[in-house]
């Protein structure tokens, strides 16, 4: 099997214009495809904009930022995908759309390219299910953002390969040089099981007046050196995924630990959803600085 050389990236969101642009950084031609023009655009603005904020720390050149855009190929259709070695769709955690998403890719892709999830929460097995090719479909899990967290969490459903396993453990390790770490399915599998109940029980802290949301975040970030608290974190992934996450797990688990915290739902609620909203727990300007 030759190396990756194209990848395709389904969903252009925060996740996927994180995952598109380590791509690129990592010389690989990306294909991102994206439902309409509107948001192609926005996601390929919002990529140069992480590369001029690099630029501005001298991360990257002029010419690496030229070179990185130059890789990235924003796709309107599922179809342009086909000459893809390897596709990762990153959508929202929405099952019926996955497994929409997973039934068109297997159509269009060459039956030895590797389909894979970027699911926080839901089964691989599943949304293997409804190809005809299970045993191509794997979990690639990142963690946000994406150039700067050094890990992927590997997952195997039920039916995936020795093989295909054993290509994307290669791609992760060699081609985008990050650690892999081999999952076997399981709600919010490790990295998300765990911070999200972290979040949660910073939430409830917070709800019983113990300290405030900036001080239960230096306490973590100073004490512990984390790169952000609790709440900063929250912000970052977005509330609302956060809120779906913890949802689905005590779906799955029906522990009592699981049950997100009613500040998260109202917050939620109030489309108060972190830095894509411009306020969450802390505010954000447009380009998700804090303010």
């Amino acid at each position: 099997m030759t190396a990756v050389r194209k990848v395709g990236v389904v969903g252009a969101g925060t996740m996927g214009q994180s995952i598109c642009e380590m791509l690129a950084a990592n010389g690989l031609d990306v294909y991102m495809a994206e439902q309409n023009e509107e948001r192609l655009a926005h996601a390929l603005n919002m990529i140069e904009l992480s590369l001029d904020k690099q630029m501005e720390r001298w991360a990257v050149t002029a010419a690496e930022k030229k070179l990185v855009l130059s890789r990235i190929h924003p796709k309107s259709s599922l179809n342009e995908l086909q000459s893809c070695e390897l596709v990762i769709e990153t959508i929202t955690e929405d099952l019926d759309s996955k497994l929409a998403i997973f039934k068109e890719l297997d159509a269009v892709c060459l039956p030895d390219v590797i389909l894979a999830s970027n699911t926080s929460t839901l089964s691989l097995t599943e949304l293997a299910s409804v190809t005809s090719n299970p045993d191509r479909v794997i979990g690639m899990h990142f963690v946000y953002p994406v150039n700067r967290a050094d890990l992927v969490e590997i997952v195997r459903g039920l039916k995936t390969s020795d093989d295909v396993f054993e290509r994307t453990k290669r791609f992760v390790e060699t081609t985008i040089h990050k650690k892999g770490v081999m999952v076997f399915e399981s709600p919010g599998f490790v990295t998300t099981r765990l911070i999200c109940l972290f979040i949660n029980e910073a939430l409830h802290v917070l709800e019983e007046g113990v300290a405030s949301a900036e001080d239960i975040d230096s306490a973590m970030r100073i004490g512990y050196a984390f790169q952000h608290g609790p709440f900063e974190m929250a912000d970052r992934f977005g509330l609302d995924a956060v809120l779906a996450a913890l949802e689905r797990m005590f779906r799955e688990y029906g522990e009592l630990k699981y049950r997100p915290s009613f500040i998260l739902k109202k917050m939620v609620r109030g489309g108060q959803l972190g830095v894509k909203s411009g306020s969450g727990f802390f505010e954000y300007d447009k380009d998700g600085g804090r303010i």
